[in-house]
């Protein structure tokens, strides 16, 4: 499957970007390496020096420049060769590609379309750990699996019941309630009410409630989660609307999750978890995050089987289901934006 390139990747945490301390990873198939120059601007290259292709991000930080550390070479921050020892003449061609890159929501953000186009206003609205109101931890897992498996899971909640029954221990109402799924500009919203049942393990302290989950899904891969547990009758009083969440019991909690496609069937999978301050402190974000290594290390175990299966099987097809309408509804709004990016290439050719 092709990938929305107009679009902000996640590539790191902030604090995985160190201080004059080069940082690669692979997005789209392209070798990044990211570092924070000596003012503390944030640069992000091609990891692959114009001479002999070593990696920079082997490299060494000078000021707010970045030298390959194999032949010397020194490059600007856009990508231009400043300085090639022992040589006076500078090719024109010797540059590597820039992109722009932002740090916002305590995420390090690459944008992988034309630097000159990004769009700073596109970078989804994810909770970072400075956001006052909740109490976050964070992770991140490799995938020997293609990104839109991960995409695909994300999009529909039915497996919880069973791919997570030993670590949430959902009910079979996930699987068999369809949530309310509404379309989005870049994304698709997912509403749920879970009504009368005792919170997933971890979360809840066996009393009957009506449980309402809202997430939504945006390019180019990225889940904005929260919910929250309310009085019986809740759901029916809000006509299974969204509610108040200042009315919610306990249970608000907010998790950002991304998916970043690497290589063609490699992925990183990024995530932070915790509870709003009036609901829970340290003790819980630490139980939640326990209860989170646990679930998503499911998930994986499933997603690259999945993918095993799949490369065994000549000419695989799928057999959607009702639980697949998200799932359609966001791969056709991605088919539908590489589309518009090809015809802009072609028509700018």
């Amino acid at each position: 499957m092709s990938y929305v390139r107009n679009a902000w990747y996640v590539a790191a945490w902030s604090h995985d970007i160190g201080a004059q301390k080069p940082f690669a990873i692979t997005i789209l198939g392209e070798p990044v390496v990211i570092y924070r120059s000596e003012s503390d601007r944030l640069i992000a290259l091609e990891d692959r020096c114009v001479h002999r292709m070593a990696p920079l991000s082997l490299g060494r930080c000078e000021g707010e420049r970045l030298r390959c550390m194999y032949h010397g070479l020194l490059f600007d921050p856009d990508g231009k060769v400043a300085e090639i020892p022992g040589q006076d003449i500078i090719p024109n061609q010797a540059r590597v590609k820039s992109y722009a890159v932002i740090e916002k929501h305590s995420w390090i953000w690459v944008w992988m379309g034309d630097a000159a186009s990004a769009d700073e206003s596109l970078i989804p609205p994810a909770v970072g750990f400075d956001h006052p109101d909740f109490i976050l931890g964070s992770g991140h897992l490799d995938y020997a699996a293609e990104a839109r498996l991960i995409n695909d899971n994300l999009l529909d909640f039915s497996h919880l019941t069973y791919v997570h029954a030993n670590s949430f221990g959902a009910t079979d109402t996930w699987a068999r309630n369809r949530p309310v799924v509404t379309p989005l500009a870049r994304g698709v919203r997912f509403e749920r009410w879970i009504t009368g049942e005792a919170g997933m393990r971890g979360r809840d302290d066996g009393v009957l409630h009506d449980r309402w989950t809202s997430y939504d899904f945006l390019i180019p891969g990225v889940l904005l989660m929260t919910g929250g547990y309310f009085e019986p009758g809740t759901a029916e009083a809000c006509n299974h609307q969204a509610p108040d969440l200042d009315d919610a019991l306990g249970g608000i909690t907010f998790t950002s999750q991304a998916v970043t496609p690497m290589q063609a069937k490699t992925a990183r999978y990024f995530f932070s978890w915790g509870p709003h301050r009036r609901h829970g402190d340290e003790a819980l974000r630490d139980a939640l995050m326990k209860l989170a290594d646990m679930a998503f290390g499911e998930d994986k175990v499933m997603i690259e089987a999945q993918q095993r299966v799949i490369d065994a099987t000549p000419d695989p097809r799928i057999m959607p289901t009702s639980a697949d309408k998200g799932v359609t509804l966001f791969n056709r709004l991605v088919e539908k934006l590489v589309r518009a990016e090809q015809d802009a290439l072609r028509n700018a050719a």
